[in-house]
This record gives structure tokens, C-alpha cells and sequence, in this order.
């Protein structure tokens, strides 16, 4: 059962301006280790944070609560599966919420979709709540 959807879209030149203007203050206070590992190794790394950026404002919007109410940046970090398909990894009120939400008996999954194509990124977010055995 599905119990959140977000979406957002982001012009890369953006995240390319708040880059050059403010550099690892923006970074830091976004971003988590795991992200800005992997986006300073791209040749893009613009284009690599805003997707990473596109994600957490998707995921905030499925959680339904916006980046208020205790959910922060970076309590939204992608990470890969070992399959290397994205996922999110929630920590803090973001992990919290993603709890209130999720039914008594079911796992959240949090399915994640990136693309670019310049000057644009977007991230799709999609919460569903799976049965667990038994239940």
C-alpha cells in the first residue's frame, strides 16, 4: 500500500550558483558523508548534488510533512542498494515520521527514481508499506 508519493524538479544551474557562492557551508548542512563522497567523485558534481537535492525535497513531500516538524536535511541521505538501484536511509525525524506513518505489521520501502538531463534533475519518491510475515 502506497503512503506517500513526492516529486520535485530542480534546474542543476541552481545548485551550481549555491555551489559557487557558498561551497562546503551548503554542502555540510545538506548533505550527508555518503553523499558528498559519491558527488565530489562525479565529473558533474553539480548535476550530482542536485539530484541527491531533488531527492530530499521528493522524499520530505512523502513524508508529508515538508522540511518542518523536526525533519531536516540531512536526515535524508541516498545511498545504494548492493544492486546499486538509490534508495533513501532516514535517520531523525525523518525516520521518525516515516514510523508515525507505517502500520502496525508492515515495513516501509522506500522506492527512489534520479534522472538529469541539463539544465534539469528530478527525484520521484514512492513510500509503501509491505506486510510482514505473519502479520
Amino acid at each position: 500500500m502506497i503512503i506517500g508519493i513526492g516529486n520535485d524538479l530542480i534546474d542543476i544551474r541552481r545548485i551550481e550558483a549555491t555551489l559557487d557562492r557558498f561551497g562546503d557551508r551548503f554542502i555540510s548542512r545538506i548533505f550527508t558523508e555518503t553523499e558528498r563522497t559519491k558527488s565530489e567523485r562525479r565529473a558533474n558534481r553539480a548535476a550530482s548534488y542536485a539530484k541527491r537535492f531533488a531527492a530530499k525535497e521528493a522524499c520530505a513531500k512523502a513524508l508529508g510533512t515538508g522540511l518542518s516538524r523536526g525533519v531536516f536535511w540531512r536526515d535524508m541521505g541516498v545511498t545504494n542498494l548492493q544492486s546499486g538501484r538509490p534508495t533513501l536511509q532516514l535517520t531523525g525525524g525523518a525516520a521518525r515520521q516515516l514510523a508515525r506513518l507505517t502500520p502496525a505489521g508492515h515495513q516501509a520501502q522506500i522506492d527512489l527514481t534520479l534522472t538529469d538531463d541539463f539544465p534539469l534533475a528530478e527525484a520521484v519518491v514512492i513510500i509503501s508499506s509491505v506486510a510482514l510475515p505473519g502479520s
